[in-house]
C-alpha cells in the first residue's frame, strides 16, 4: 500500500491537550522554548556523531555538526536548523505526533490548574519540542534523515489546533528545521539582540556551534555560545547558574537541581563526572525498568544516552554526564557490562553521590529533608542492593519516630543515639502497615511508659530494610515486635509498668490451652501498659507486613504461630482469671486473641464469630456468653 504525498492525521488525545495547555503559557517564562529547540537540535547532532562511529558516510554527507538560528520579523518567523541526524516521514510522525513515552495518563493526573508548578512537569515528561506553541500560530518541521535520499524529505506542520500535516519533499540538506510562525505577542523573538542574550543564558554549554545572523537573514553567520562542553571548563570559570542551566539540558527538567558535584579524575582511568540530585522525583521513578543511567561521553564524543552501567540501580535518580578518557568509541552496552574499569568507575561514582548527600545532610538539612521525602524509600533500596556502602548509607536513612506526631520521617539514626535512655543499649523500631497503625500499635505501650523512643518504620520497603539493620556504632536493632523484650536495665520513670502478677502465672495455660493451635504460647507481657494483649513473633520469624507482601507476590511462607502476651495489670486479663473454665472463660480468651490480631493489623480468624462474642459481651458483660 502506497503512502500519499500529503496526508493530514490527528495528534494522540494526549498531545492534543498537551498542547492547549502550552497554547496558554504552561511555561513560566515564554523563552524556554528556545533553550528546549536548541537542546533538541543539539541531541540530533550528538545522536549523528554517534551513528558515524560504525557509519563514517552518514556525518561526511553534508555540513559538519552545527545549529543555526534565523529570523525574520517582517514575515514573523524564528528557524532552528541543525545538521544532526534528522527523521524520517515514519520517525516525523511517530515522534510529533505522540509523547513517545510512557506514563502520559500519569503526566495529565498530576496537573493541579497551577501553571507555575504544571510547567515543571514538562520535563520530566520529554516533552519539550511542544513548548514551541508557547510563542507559535504556526510550527513547521523540515527533515532529511542522513544517508537517505534528498527527495524522501518530509514536512511536518500544524497549527495546534488537534491535527498535523505530514508531506514528502526534497531537501538537499540533511538534519531538521523547525520553523515557528510567531504569535502577535511574540515579535520579541524575532530580535538579534534578544535571540543572542537568550542563547548566551540558556544554551551557552551547548556543544556544538550555535549561529545566529545578526540582521536575520542577511550576512554572515557569527558564533553565539563558547561551544565547548560544560564539564571539560575548570570549576572555577563556572557559577552556580552555568551549572544550573546545563541541568536543565541534560535532563529536560525545567526546575533547578537540589545540589550537584563537578569532579575530574587523574591516574590509572581519566574521566570527568557531572552529577545532579533533582529536586523532584520524575514520574516513573518506581518503575525499575525504566530507561535510567547518564550520558555517556568518550573523549567529548557522544555515545549513548541512559548508561546505566555507571549507577546502581538505588541511584536511578541521579542525572548527569561521565567523559571518560579510556573507554573505546565504539564502545556497547554489552561491552560496559564485561568491563573491569567500568565497574571501578560504577562504585566511584556511587561513592561519589553519596558523599554529597552526606553534605547535604550535614550542610543544609532542610534540603536533605526534602530530598528524603522525594527519594529516601528508592535509597533505602541500596541497604539490600549494596552492602559495599553500609557505613555511608546508614547515617542518610531518616525515620519517624515516637518522640514527636510528624508525618515527614526527619530522624537520623545518629539523633536517635544522642536520645537513649540511661541503660538502654538497644535501638528499637516497630514495623507497621501505615503510620497510623505504629502510632496506635499496643506493643509501644511499655516502651512509651520508660520514655524510650522507637522508629516506626510504614514503608512498603521497610520489612526488607530491617533484614539488613543489624547494628549501628556498635548499637543493636530490635523489633519491638518480635521476640521477648528485657527491658529490666533501662533505669524506669517515676511511673513506671507494674510487674506481672505472680498470681496470674496459671492463667497462661489455661487461655494457651483455649486458643490452641492459633497461639505457639501465652505470656505476661512487658511490652504493655493500657492494652489488654497482642501478639509477638519469635525473633527469628519473619513478621506480619513481610509474610503479607511475600503471598501477595505468591510466595507461601511456613506458618509461624506467634505468642499471645496479656497485660497482668490490666481489668480484662484480671476478670479473665476469675471466670471458671467453661464457655464464658473460652469467650473471652478468643475475643482477647482476636483484639490483638486487629491491632497488629490483620483480620481475626473468624470475623464473624468476633462480631458475635464482641456482641454477647457488651450485651451481657456477667456472662460474655459465647455466640
Amino acid at each position: 500500500m502506497s503512502v500519499p504525498a500529503t496526508e493530514t492525521r490527528g495528534f494522540q488525545a494526549e498531545v492534543s491537550r498537551l498542547l492547549q495547555l502550552m497554547i496558554h503559557s504552561m511555561y513560566s517564562h515564554r523563552e524556554i522554548f528556545l533553550r528546549e529547540l536548541i537542546s533538541n537540535a543539539s541531541d540530533a547532532c550528538d545522536r549523528l556523531r554517534f551513528a558515524a562511529l560504525a557509519e563514517p558516510a552518514l556525518a561526511a554527507d553534508g555540513a559538519a555538526p552545527e545549529i543555526r538560528v534565523d529570523f525574520d520579523s517582517k514575515e514573523r518567523t524564528l528557524t532552528v536548523t541543525d545538521t544532526g541526524i534528522g527523521m524520517t516521514r515514519e520517525e516525523a510522525a511517530e515522534h510529533l505526533g505522540t509523547i513517545a513515552r510512557s506514563g502520559t495518563a500519569e503526566f495529565f493526573s498530576r496537573l493541579t490548574g497551577d501553571q507555575q508548578q504544571d510547567s515543571q512537569l514538562i520535563g520530566q515528561f520529554g516533552v519539550g519540542f511542544y513548548s514551541a506553541f508557547i510563542v507559535a500560530e504556526r510550527v513547521e518541521v523540515l527533515s532529511r534523515r542522513a544517508g537517505t535520499a534528498p527527495d524522501v524529505a518530509v514536512r511536518w506542520s500544524s497549527c495546534g489546533d488537534g491535527e498535523f500535516t505530514l508531506e514528502t519533499v526534497s531537501r538537499d540538506e540533511r538534519g531538521t528545521a523547525v520553523r515557528l510562525w510567531l504569535r502577535e505577542g511574540a515579535l520579541e523573538f524575532a530580535d538579534a539582540f534578544r535571540l543572542r542574550g537568550l542563547i548566551r543564558r540558556y544554551s551557552d554549554h551547548i556543544a556544538f556551534p550555535v549561529l545566529l545572523r545578526p540582521d536575520g537573514g542577511k550576512g554572515e553567520y557569527d558564533r553565539v555560545n563558547q561551544a565547548q562542553a560544560m564539564w571539560t571548563r575548570p570549576r572555577q570559570e563556572l557559577g552556580d547558574d552555568d551549572y544550573r542551566q546545563f541541568y536543565r539540558h541534560v535532563s529536560h527538567d525545567s526546575g533547578d537541581p537540589l545540589a550537584w558535584s563537578h569532579h575530574q579524575v587523574e591516574g590509572r582511568r581519566e574521566y570527568t563526572t557531572l552529577l545532579y540530585i533533582p529536586a523532584a522525583a520524575p514520574f516513573d521513578l518506581y518503575n525499575r525498568e525504566s530507561p535510567r543511567g547518564l550520558k555517556l561521553y568518550v573523549r567529548r564524543v557522544f555515545i549513548m544516552d541512559d548508561a546505566e552501567q555507571f549507577l546502581p540501580l538505588y541511584l536511578r535518580f541521579v542525572k548527569g554526564v561521565i567523559d571518560s578518557a579510556d573507554l573505546p568509541l565504539n564502545v556497547s552496552r554489552e561491552l560496559l557490562q564485561q568491563d573491569a574499569d567500568v565497574q571501578a568507575i560504577r562504585a566511584a561514582v556511587a561513592r561519589r553521590v553519596l558523599d554529597l548527600l552526606a553534605r547535604l545532610a550535614a550542610e543544609e538539612p532542610e534540603r536533605y529533608q526534602a530530598f528524603w521525602k522525594e527519594f529516601g524509600n528508592v535509597l533505602k533500596e541500596g541497604l539490600v542492593e549494596d552492602p559495599g556502602n553500609r557505613e555511608r548509607l546508614l547515617p542518610l536513612l531518616r525515620f519517624s519516630s515516637t518522640i514527636d506526631a510528624g508525618a515527614v520521617p526527619t530522624h537520623a539514626l545518629a539523633d536517635y543515639l544522642a536520645r537513649l535512655r540511661p541503660g538502654q543499649q538497644d535501638i528499637y523500631y516497630l514495623l507497621a502497615d501505615s503510620l497510623a497503625a505504629a502510632r496506635g500499635s499496643p506493643q509501644l505501650e511499655g516502651l512509651r511508659a520508660r520514655g524510650v523512643e522507637v522508629l516506626l518504620l510504614h514503608d512498603r520497603i521497610d520489612p526488607w530494610l530491617v533484614m539488613h539493620l543489624d547494628e549501628f556504632e556498635g548499637h543493636r536493632f530490635v523489633d519491638v515486635g518480635r521476640g521477648e523484650l528485657r527491658l529490666d536495665e533501662i533505669a524506669p520513670p517515676e511511673q513506671a509498668p507494674p510487674a506481672p502478677s505472680m498470681a496470674l502465672e496459671g492463667l497462661w495455660p489455661r487461655v494457651a490451652a483455649r486458643l490452641g493451635d492459633r497461639v505457639a504460647g501465652v505470656r505476661a507481657s512487658t511490652r504493655l501498659a493500657e492494652s489488654p494483649a497482642c501478639l509477638v513473633r519469635d525473633a527469628t520469624a519473619a513478621g506480619p507486613q513481610l509474610q503479607r507482601l511475600l503471598e501477595a507476590a505468591g510466595q507461601k511462607l511456613p506458618p509461624a504461630r506467634p505468642w499471645l502476651e496479656l497485660n497482668p495489670a490490666h481489668a480484662l486479663v484480671t476478670r479473665l482469671n476469675l471466670l471458671p473454665d467453661g464457655e464464658a472463660f473460652d469467650s473471652l480468651a478468643a475475643l482477647l486473641a482476636d483484639q490483638a490480631q486487629i491491632a497488629e493489623g490483620t483480620a481475626p480468624v473468624d470475623p464473624a464469630a468476633f462480631l458475635r462474642r464482641l456482641n454477647a459481651w457488651l450485651l451481657d458483660p456477667r456472662m460474655g456468653t459465647a455466640a
